[in-house]
């Protein structure tokens, strides 16, 4: 079902989550002038039409004919992969803290690579948002996904050096120590490689 220049108000009206009373008060109308847009009773003035495409930040064409041109369809598509980008976040956490709990439980190997895995999807998505996206990730994501997947490898690593188990995290105060000049240091390192690119 094809929408009209009703539906297509009363569709941005909704996404910005106003009632038509507040819509009527950034436009400069009448509450009952947007319900009888809305409702097809009559059609937006002219200057109206760009009032309403100004503010919610479409075209004339949009409005009127449902034509989106490139910078609509551009920002939909920045939505989804700003969706990605922290979705890849959130899959670093969860693989993190499923890694750390099934190692607590179980204290087994095998326990923590249900972690891991889910890490790696999350790791996945970021690099497809990234290869496929001309939107570049915000920087608190670039590196909370950096030091949420780094945070397993550079404690095996710490408890590897130290002889211990080998467990997500550290487990007494010498690995705790390696273990926060170490991931400090890479947290330093990324800033730094961060400042040097925007220069």
């Amino acid at each position: 079902m094809s929408m009209n220049i009703s539906d297509r108000i009363l569709r941005l009206r909704k996404l910005k989550g106003l009632s038509q009373e507040e819509l009527a008060d950034k436009i400069g109308v009448s509450r009952q002038a947007v319900s009888k847009w809305e409702s097809e009773q009559s059609v937006p003035d002219a200057d109206k039409l760009i009032i309403l495409s100004d503010f919610f930040g479409v075209t004339t064409d949009y409005l009127l004919k449902g034509i989106e041109n490139k910078a609509t369809q551009t920002a939909g598509s920045n939505m989804g992969y700003n969706a990605l980008y922290v979705g890849s976040t959130a899959f670093a956490a969860i693989g993190l803290f499923c890694a750390m709990g099934g190692w607590y439980s179980q204290q087994t190997a095998e326990s923590i690579y249900g972690g891991m895995i889910i890490q790696a999807v999350g790791i996945a998505g970021y690099f497809i948002a990234k290869m496929t996206s001309q939107l570049a990730a915000p920087l608190a994501v670039k590196l909370l996904n950096i030091m949420l997947s780094s945070f397993m490898p550079i404690a095996l690593t710490v408890n590897i050096v130290l002889r211990r188990h080998l467990s997500p995290y550290p487990g007494d105060i010498i690995g705790l120590a390696l273990f926060s000049v170490a991931y400090l240091t890479l947290f330093i390192v990324c800033i730094a490689v961060y400042k040097r690119k925007r220069q």
